[in-house]
């Protein structure tokens, strides 16, 4: 089911600083992409880091994380399994382009959101 992290989203007040301050550490950007305004993706070097992916504030979120990614194999096998424990998804796992993942969503028992990514080959 859970393979690990795949990404941490970042809601940042000033995602290009913030980009900067993680490079200094020693992160490097892998992937820039429209979707929220415009998000930038780092990860350490090395095989099978945590991806970290910042993007703006925008009206509606509060700075900090907006939401930890897991890996998972299936997607769709992952949401069946878990919607036959109780687990409520909003709607179907979709492919999402900018990123070439494929993605669901959810929300912890405590409101916090949740996702889980499946990383689909491209043709």
């Amino acid at each position: 089911m859970l393979k690990r992290v795949d990404h941490i989203e970042i809601v940042v007040q000033n995602r290009e600083a913030m980009a900067e301050f993680f490079q200094t550490l020693g992160f490097e950007v892998i992937r820039r992409t429209e979707h929220h305004g415009g998000a930038v993706e780092l990860k350490l070097p090395g095989p099978d880091q945590v991806i970290f992916e910042l993007h703006a504030l925008e009206a509606e979120e509060n700075p900090g994380i907006n939401h930890i990614a897991f890996l998972v194999e299936d997607s769709h096998a992952t949401v069946a399994a878990l919607r036959a424990t109780g687990i409520e998804f909003d709607k179907e796992p979709f492919y999402f382009p900018a990123t070439g993942r494929t993605l669901t969503n959810f929300r912890d028992p405590q409101g916090f959101r949740v996702q889980f990514t499946e990383y689909v080959e491209s043709s």
